[in-house]
């Protein structure tokens, strides 16, 4: 290798290392100082506008007695609360218990989708049957904290706000390996979600606690999926996505390592899809904040494994040229010892912190590579088993 070329792998190797960490830290360090430079704080006042929780359900009849009862108890005026599932062709017994819910409770309305059609399907359908000023988008097993329907319309005081996004707090009761990943990957989206706020609007949500403007619904292919394609959507019409922290879902982590990957590799070929359908969002010069937003928080991101793994590769090619390269193999061999000690050592080596949190980054990385490959295939996914812990 001549001396030009060991000169061009190495502006190669600290660009793509650049790259890959960008999305993670860059990014995030640049909406932190825009935040001090140009805050645009949302107007929250305590509005109680009507809303109408949506449900889509699919053999869910050992959750979701629980999770309707959990919303008609919220703190929020009873006469301005409905509640409407969408049995999608359910075959347990999910039918017979919203039966009797909504008989017991005149705010209840449930219907069965047949066939099975999927979630984006069900909540179109649902959408039609609403009347309120604002929609709540609600899983089938979600519990909601008593005040987060109030703490979640709030800042639909400021008229620029289109849908607002919850906090999803993962609750790891089983101290499993991939639950105490999920875990500490939400804690940070959910940090760079406040300070996205402050600037615009966040990039990401999460689907089990979210509330749009009725007039701003639009029809969903059954492909999209709601709480990527619908935020998107709200941008596009000129209207903000803010992130309220303190309206809370509590839901439990996956324990198992495969049910999490699965669920990783769904959501991140949704993505792909829902930003190739979103593409116009992608224009500078018409979403010029926005459109860095999406390319630095989604794309990139996703993306990131490719520049991350030429990185790791030309290390070694470049362990001639000096120390720097050096220490970097080092650093390599320690995180590859780490998700090892993860996946295979003994138990009170797997509990260690940067371990489960190197081997989560792994399987985020590992998702998002086969979920792009899908992609390319045009592979589209529409149904899937509910989640399980």
């Amino acid at each position: 290798m001549t001396c030009a070329d060991a000169t061009a792998m190495a502006w190669l190797f600290w660009a793509c290392l650049a790259a890959g960490f960008y999305p993670y830290l860059g990014y995030p360090l640049c909406i932190v100082l825009l935040r001090a430079l140009r805050p645009l704080p949302v107007r929250c006042a305590p509005v109680t506008p009507s809303v109408t929780v949506v449900i889509s359900a699919y053999n869910e009849a050992k959750h979701i007695e629980a999770t309707v009862r959990n919303k008609l108890q919220q703190d929020y005026p009873r006469e301005l609360l409905r509640v409407i599932v969408a049995s999608d062709g359910s075959t347990d017994g999910t039918d017979a218990v919203l039966r009797t819910l909504a008989q017991q409770d005149a705010r209840v309305t449930f219907f069965r989708q047949e066939p099975r059609s999927g979630k984006t399907a069900a909540i179109n359908r649902l959408i039609d049957k609403v009347s309120s000023e604002i929609v709540v988008f609600a899983d089938a097993n979600s519990m909601y904290r008593p005040d987060t329907v109030r703490k979640l319309v709030a800042p639909f005081a400021d008229p620029a706000v289109g849908y607002v996004t919850g906090r999803m707090l993962y609750v790891d009761r089983h101290g499993s390996l991939v639950g105490d990943g999920c875990s500490a990957y939400m804690r940070y989206e959910n940090t760079l979600r406040a300070a996205e706020t402050v600037v615009g609007s966040v990039v990401g949500v999460d689907g089990g606690v979210d509330a749009v403007r009725r007039e701003l619904y639009r029809p969903m292919n059954a492909d999209q999926l709601p709480d990527l394609v619908l935020p998107l959507s709200v941008v596009e019409q000129g209207r903000r996505v803010v992130f309220a922290p303190e309206a809370v879902l509590e839901e439990e982590t996956l324990s198992s390592d495969t049910a999490e990957y699965r669920m990783r590799v769904r959501v991140a070929l949704r993505a792909f899809w829902a930003m190739h359908d979103k593409s116009a969002l992608f224009n500078p010069l018409k979403f010029p904040l926005f459109s860095w937003q999406l390319t630095s928080h989604k794309l990139l991101r996703y993306l990131s494994f490719m520049p991350l793994l030429t990185a790791a590769v030309l290390n070694w090619w470049l362990l001639p040229r000096g120390w720097p390269y050096d220490l970097m193999a080092i650093g390599q061999g320690v995180v590859a010892t780490l998700i090892a000690l993860a996946a295979l050592g003994p138990r009170r080596l797997r509990e260690f912190g940067p371990a489960r949190y190197a081997y989560y980054f792994l399987l985020l990385n590992l998702a998002s590579a086969v979920a792009l490959s899908r992609f390319v295939r045009g592979e589209k996914q529409v149904l899937w088993q509910p989640r399980t812990g």
